[in-house]
This record gives C-alpha cells, sequence and structure tokens, in this order.
C-alpha cells in the first residue's frame, strides 16, 4: 500500500460512481482521522522518488500531477537542498561512469538524461562542467 492525495482518492471514488458529495465526506473522514494526510504523502514520496535517481523538479511535478499543494512540496523539497548535488553526482556516475562527458555529443546526451529525471539546468550543468 502507498500513500495516496485527496485528489487521487477522489478521483478513483468518482471512478466507481460514487457522487462527489458523498466522496468528499469521506475524504474529510479520513483527513481528521489521520489516515489521509497529504504532508506524510509528500515526506514518503519524495524519500522514494529521490531514492530512485529523481530530481526535484520532476518530484515536484509529479506531486503536482497528484493535487499535492505547493506549500507542502516545497518545505520537504527545499530541506533537502544540500542533498541533491550529491544525489545528482551519484546518479551521474551509475549511468555515465565517473568520466567527464568528452564531446559536445556525450555532454548532450548525459544533459538531457538528467534534465528528463528532473535536476535543474545549473545544477547539471555545474556536475558534467562543460567548457565551450
Amino acid at each position: 500500500m502507498r500513500e495516496h492525495s485527496r485528489l487521487e482518492l477522489s478521483r478513483k471514488l468518482g471512478a466507481r460512481g460514487f457522487e462527489s458529495a458523498a466522496a468528499a465526506a469521506v475524504l474529510d473522514r479520513l483527513e481528521a482521522s489521520g489516515v489521509l494526510d497529504e504532508a506524510r504523502l509528500v515526506e514518503r514520496y519524495v524519500a522514494e522518488r529521490m531514492e530512485k535517481g529523481f530530481g526535484p523538479l520532476r518530484i515536484q511535478a509529479e506531486l503536482n500531477d497528484k493535487g499535492v499543494a505547493d506549500t507542502l512540496i516545497e518545505p520537504q523539497l527545499r530541506q533537502l537542498r544540500e542533498a541533491w548535488p550529491e544525489h545528482l553526482a551519484a546518479l551521474h556516475a551509475r549511468r555515465f561512469g565517473d568520466a567527464p562527458p568528452a564531446d559536445r555529443a556525450s555532454y548532450a546526451k548525459r544533459a538531457r538524461f538528467l534534465a528528463r529525471r528532473g535536476f535543474p539546468t545549473d545544477m547539471v550543468r555545474r556536475l558534467l562542467r562543460w567548457n565551450d
């Protein structure tokens, strides 16, 4: 089992034919009892996705797609600000080894991969240290 956001559960209940008012009442009760907790979802989701090699931009976009507010996401990502470069370097080394890019094509390939994983361009540039 995994944590779900209110929007995810609302969509699931709607897809199963529940009226939106009834679904909202159930979700309100789940939130009041602590079973549905988006702050807990954010904490666990960020840790899980970070462990799998995804960066802050992608994680934030995925959580936004789940209907989680930026006010819950931003503090969690900010708290890990110092760890992102280390995770980026580990992902790069796992995928490409420790050698720097040999040419423009290699640099571009690496930069595209890391950008798709959700790492900011400036962080990728600092890691790859490409000199034009």
